[in-house]
């Protein structure tokens, strides 16, 4: 059964069925309207990449699927997704929650949980299943440009038109450093949160790759001098 969505869907083919409403009614309730945006728009920038390789919904990947793993893959960043793990973590596992409260089958929701989870981890998402594949690419565009000369011409400005971006590459990055400030904890010193986190702290609170060896207590030293190319 086809679902109505609000007009301002009503130029993008989006998929249309209860679960995917839900999907959509619940994210832009959960986070910022900023990151709301964000997500659809990661939906829409994915299915464009999709049509550019040649890839078929219902045959090469399940639309409803990228649908979910890219409008849900912010809930980390929410007030209800905010716990003590690094926020791709915690969104992964509000996600699964969600979906299975909506009767969603394990096998769903297990391959959003890996595209909420992963969606920051460059070079594993990519090498997942399609949807997960689809929903990295879809987030990469819109956060950092990568692979919109891919994108039909003019595309990305009708998207913008209907989904304002706000400055999205430092909204969303303000969001996720007050959460670490708040809890440090979830900002392992060798994650994407961690390396955020780092440029806001005083240089030396956050152990580098170095500092974690020491750590380690093995006695480990380096065997001297920068490192040369083979």
């Amino acid at each position: 059964m086809t679902v109505a969505l609000p007009a301002v869907y009503d130029a993008f083919d989006l998929p249309r069925t209860e679960l995917t409403a839900r999907a959509l009614r619940y994210a832009e309730e959960a986070v910022p309207a900023v990151i709301f945006r964000h997500s659809v728009r990661s939906y829409l920038f994915a299915r464009a990449l999709a049509d550019h390789d040649g890839m078929k919904a219902g045959a090469d990947f399940d639309d409803e699927l990228v649908f979910l793993g890219c409008v849900l893959h912010d809930l980390g960043l929410s007030e209800q997704g905010n716990g003590h793990q690094r926020f791709e973590v915690d969104g992964a596992d509000l996600a699964a929650r969600f979906l299975r409260e909506q009767g969603a089958g394990e096998e769903a929701v297990t391959v959003v949980w890996d595209a909420v989870a992963l969606h920051t981890s460059e070079g594993i998402a990519s090498r997942k299943g399609p949807e997960i594949a689809l929903a990295h690419a879809g987030i990469s565009v819109d956060v950092l440009g990568r692979g919109k000369e891919l994108l039909p011409e003019g595309f990305a400005d009708r998207v913008h038109a209907a989904f304002p971006r706000a400055d999205l590459g430092y909204a969303i990055t303000d969001v996720i450093v007050r959460q670490m400030l708040d809890n440090p904890a979830k900002a392992g010193p060798l994650s994407f949160p961690g390396q955020l986190l780092r440029a806001h702290v005083p240089a030396g609170t956050l152990p580098d790759w170095s500092d974690l060896i020491d750590a380690a207590g093995w006695g480990d030293r380096p065997a001297g001098g920068p490192v040369q190319p083979s």
